[in-house]
């Protein structure tokens, strides 16, 4: 029997969660032990889990789950270094040299457990089965049009926030551009036909912005891009990987350009691959806006777990498209999982 148990996030600001109770219900249907953890801050009450009849263990008790109970959560684990036993799906952004995914997959050698990556979870033509891309694409841009009207107001962007619903986070932000009058900016997507950049051009739509989008026929030609620079928000959805042309390069920042507000949604700095090469780390709910440059001023927002701020919509969406590949982890050697373990196994081997 699969014993299916979903951990507690660790992280601050993370009430996401990637399986809903009407899944449990359905694993348990299917014949699966699904345990889930209590939370003091995932989006769906702990009672409407237990009311499927599942097991509920108090918050962060997978560390002494079961050896054979696969641990199903999203973001990091607690940085303590222990070594890891069990098998854990999750995202682990450590297959593309990031230092701390180096760490992990160490603490994953030194336990015997495995990582099954959910970035790595691909059908048969590599495509992806289950992400939040949409609804990051959607909160990055709110949060870079947030930087950009901050910037019109002579200041940098504050703390962010969740919201119960996309339309609480439109009302907000249509609010403060009003303060602006009839004032809106022009926006430059790269990656506009994926998930990520349907999302961040919606909510450019929404709030009337001018949005020119790219995909892979315009940045085919691998560069320079001096487009980006005449736009003032560019938004970049691409994934960094071996091969994807520089955006931004470091001599941006003193360039003359429109461009104010880089939202680097696709949020990879620390990858020898990231296409945007003006700043080094990722930025914070408390500080969204990094400021690279003066003058002119240029700032960068690169927050890695922007479907947080719509945690409802999000966790329903990608719990929705995930299930499916869930009911087949008892043929865990096998397909979506197969693929996933075998990327694992090369990244230790």
């Amino acid at each position: 029997m699969v014993h299916l148990w979903v951990r507690s996030e660790a992280r601050a600001h993370e009430e996401r969660v990637g399986l809903t109770p009407q899944g449990v219900a359905k694993l348990i249907a299917a014949g699966f032990r699904v345990t889930v953890e209590e939370s003091a801050q995932r989006i769906l009450p702990i009672a409407d889990y237990a009311s499927t009849g599942c097991e509920v263990a108090p918050e962060f008790s997978w560390v002494d789950a079961p050896d054979d109970a696969i641990i199903f959560g999203l973001k990091e684990l607690p940085d303590d270094g222990t070594p890891l036993r069990h098998r854990h799906i999750m995202f682990g952004h450590a297959y593309k040299g990031q230092p701390a995914g180096q760490v992990l997959l160490g603490r994953f050698k030194a336990g015997g457990g495995a990582l099954l990556d959910l970035e790595y979870l691909t059908d048969a033509s590599g495509r992806r089965v289950a992400a939040f891309g949409y609804w990051a694409g959607y909160a990055g841009a709110a949060v870079s049009l947030t930087c950009w009207v901050a910037q019109q107001q002579g200041g940098i962007a504050g703390r962010v926030r969740a919201y119960p619903s996309a339309n609480h986070m439109l009302a907000e932000l249509q609010q403060s551009l009003v303060t602006l009058g009839t004032q809106r900016p022009t926006a430059l997507i790269i990656g506009a036909l994926g998930r990520v950049g349907t999302g961040a051009a919606d909510l450019c739509q929404a709030m009337g912005v001018a949005t020119t989008k790219w995909d892979m026929e315009e940045t085919a030609h691998g560069g320079p891009f001096p487009e980006v620079l005449a736009h003032d928000i560019f938004l970049n959805c691409i994934l960094a990987r071996p091969g994807t042309p520089v955006f931004v390069p470091a001599s941006a920042k003193v360039a003359a350009r429109d461009l104010s507000v880089i939202g680097d949604i696709a949020c990879d700095p620390d990858s020898d691959f990231s296409p945007i090469k003006v700043y080094d780390r990722t930025t914070t709910w408390e500080a969204p806006a990094l400021r690279v440059h003066d003058q002119p001023v240029l700032d960068v927002t690169a927050i890695d777990n922007l479907p947080s701020m719509l945690p409802a919509e999000s966790s329903e969406d990608f719990a929705e498209q995930l299930l499916p590949h869930l009911l087949t982890l008892n043929a865990p050697d096998q397909g979506v999982w197969g693929r996933a373990r075998a990327c694992f196994d090369r990244a230790v081997g």
